[in-house]
């Protein structure tokens, strides 16, 4: 009887590539900003990306634009997302119950907590040039830094899978 073995390094190849952007824009803002400089149509998804951590669980919102001419997927995340927790105060007296809301700021990948979007682009196998998308983002006035994400150093690889 023969025995198989499978390669598990074989499942962990990453087929996309990761640009962190840094901006205080509102997402669907920056989703207008990158369609107005980009060859792409990001639009609002209905499937927000759902991430569980221990201060609670969030969605992060998503836009999508899938180019069917090369097979390309792209896809503004949120990072930052806050949750508000509803906790009641330890010291309870006879006449009042005091409860108070407590905001909580969960990220995406925890590992980048001062990235507030990132662009990921799946199935890139044909050549993009990622410097020259790159460098036309960095002309959105809003954006203070944008820069390539080496997948290597992502611990959470996990939550971007969707």
């Amino acid at each position: 009887m023969a025995i198989h073995k499978l390669d598990l390094d074989e499942f962990d190849e990453i087929d996309y590539y990761l640009m962190a952007i840094h901006t205080s824009l509102e997402d669907y803002r920056l989703a207008y900003f990158i369609n107005k400089i980009l060859p792409v149509n990001l639009s609002k998804s209905k499937n927000e990306i759902h991430a569980q951590t221990k201060e609670g669980e969030a969605n992060f919102s998503r836009f999508y634009y899938y180019d069917e001419e090369k097979a390309v997927s792209w896809n503004l995340i949120q990072n930052k997302n806050e949750i508000i927790s509803v906790s009641t105060n330890d010291f309870q007296n006879l006449f009042s119950n005091e409860t108070s809301e407590v905001s909580t700021t969960i990220h995406l990948l925890p590992e980048f907590k001062k990235v507030d979007f990132f662009l990921k682009i799946d199935n890139s196998e044909e050549a993009l040039n990622f410097s020259e998308i790159q460098q036309k983002l960095k002309t959105i006035e809003s954006i203070a830094a944008i820069y390539a994400v080496d997948t290597d150093n992502i611990k959470s690889k996990n939550n971007l899978i969707f």
